[in-house]
């Protein structure tokens, strides 16, 4: 039984057995193999209820468990303890000769513990033999730079304690300091260059941005751009600055994530949702919203469908067919699809609002942009594509500040969609076309020239009228099986009537 097998079981098995107590989990946990028991355990065990069971821990390591075995992410039992804070168990995994290994991303147990600002572990581990002085240092700059940035943990006088108890371990041999290995300065971080020397780190210690800009610079030093960790605090930071109306600086940052998550192949879908939020509530309060930064997100939420699409059908390297992680990778990749293209749908919205900004060769690079989002025929599990969305009332929209701009059927989007190559006689699951969509549209009345404009768009880009649903009806016929619908089987009969006359019926 291979690792990731093993591993998706027990999450099974803890799952089957949740109705019953710790304890009781933990037995069927562990009656079938010690070792992945003991980090599936750390892995899920209640921080509250981490020192009740500090014995079960005890027993397991007694009985046989490696806590040095790893799970898939390569992180073993000591990664889950430091991670979650839990000293206790950290001194107990030592005693049975827990090692200090990386697991795949590169992560150390200090450095996952700095990184997740779990202080009391940082002070209990750099007094440990096995750490080096460079490995201090790190974990001291990082657990201060982590306290700068951290949603739930935030600090920031703790902050600059560890970071100046860091840079003072950097000169504790004056004729040998330990210099930083700076990184290229960063626009997003106002292209900051960190503090060199203790005079300098005083310098801003009552500058709360210098000290955020700092923290940010150092953890990408620290972890790497590579790493999946870096961007959450940028997207907390940025989130600061929007709640403080300060759009400019929260999407610099929020950009900069969303580059970083998409080169590391981390998922999107909250970063792109996010981006429709902010740039809906900027146009509701009258902030100018650059059409550069709407057009640079499309750009990425195409490459996000396009990497859903392949993952669809191309499995990763570690979604091996024979477990039960293909099955889960498979269903997250059809999730992630229909909230990119839900948010994708926003940003097009969005953009229609801001082409009058646009210079032509401008305009001409977003067709080509919306060309070949609409090349990937992407749709929702019932077969949606985004002309059918964009027709649609039903569409979902979300509450927060998203839908005080987006608002489903729209014109302007359902025109730019077929402008640019959408088909307008693709179908859905119940065989409906968009005109099916567009024509059971409730306020034909008070909305006439939404839909009027819709129906003669899709008409006019060669939507053809005698498309039959399951149910066996033609648009025309859908658009008349309800009351108070006679202006919409008015408009579809003057359309059949004239495509008649051009002989463009089909047989």
């Amino acid at each position: 039984m291979n690792i990731a097998y093993r591993e998706a079981w027990f999450k099974y098995k803890l799952e089957m057995c949740a109705s019953h107590d710790l304890k009781s989990r933990i037995y069927y946990a562990a009656k079938d193999g010690m070792s992945l028991a003991l980090y599936t355990l750390l892995n899920s065990l209640p921080k509250s209820e981490a020192y009740m069971f500090l014995n079960q821990v005890s027993f397991l390591l007694e009985t046989g468990a490696d806590p040095n075995e790893k799970a898939l992410c390569g992180a073993t039992a000591m990664h889950f303890a430091a991670e979650c804070g839990y000293v206790d168990i950290v001194k107990e995994l030592l005693k049975y000769n827990a090692k200090f290994s990386a697991d795949d991303a590169g992560m150390t147990p200090i450095m996952t513990a700095a990184e997740r600002s779990r202080g009391f572990i940082i002070d209990y581990l750099i007094e440990r033999p096995e750490i080096s002085i460079e490995e201090r240092i790190e974990a001291l700059e990082l657990l201060g730079a982590s306290y700068a940035n951290d949603k739930e943990n935030y600090d920031l006088s703790k902050a600059y304690m560890y970071m100046h108890k860091s840079m003072e371990l950097r000169y504790s041999d004056p004729d040998n300091p330990i210099k930083k290995k700076l990184i290229q300065p960063i626009p997003a971080y106002e292209n900051w260059v960190e503090c060199q020397t203790l005079s300098e780190l005083e310098a801003i210690k009552r500058n709360s941005n210098g000290l955020h800009m700092e923290a940010l610079t150092i953890r990408e030093r620290v972890l790497g751009s590579s790493n999946p960790e870096v961007p959450q605090p940028i997207i907390y930071r940025g989130a600061i600055f929007a709640d403080n109306a300060r759009f400019d600086r929260c999407l610099e940052l929020w950009l900069h994530a969303l580059k970083l998550r998409q080169k590391n192949y981390v998922s999107v879908s909250k970063d792109l949702l996010r981006f429709a939020q902010v740039f809906s509530q900027m146009l509701h309060i009258g902030t100018k919203v650059s059409h550069s930064h709407v057009i640079e997100v499309l750009a990425g939420a195409i490459l996000e469908l396009e990497r859903n699409k392949s993952k669809l059908t191309k499995p990763g390297s570690k979604d091996d067919p024979e477990t039960v992680m293909v099955i889960c990778s498979f269903i997250q990749a059809l999730d992630d699809i229909e909230s990119n293209l839900i948010s994708t749908l926003y940003l097009l919205t969005i953009l229609t609002r801001l082409l009058k900004q646009c210079s032509e060769e401008e305009k001409f690079n977003i067709g080509r942009m919306v060309f070949t989002l609409n090349q990937l025929q992407v749709t929702l599990r019932d077969g949606q594509s985004l002309l059918h969305l964009a027709c649609n009332a039903e569409t979902p929209v979300d509450e927060f500040h998203t839908n005080d701009v987006c608002k489903f059927p729209c014109a302007d989007t359902t025109k730019l969609l077929i402008k640019c190559g959408a088909d307008v006689n693709a179908m859905d699951g119940e065989r409906n076309t968009p005109l099916h969509v567009i024509v059971n549209y409730h306020k034909a009345i008070s909305d006439f020239m939404t839909l009027y404009t819709i129906i003669t768009a899709l008409t006019d880009g060669g939507a053809h009228l005698d498309c039959v649903n399951e149910r066996g009806e033609t648009p025309l016929d859908a658009s008349a099986t309800g009351s108070k619908l006679t202006h919409k089987s008015t408009l579809l009969v003057g359309q059949y009537e004239e495509s008649f006359r051009y002989g463009e019926t089909r047989k």
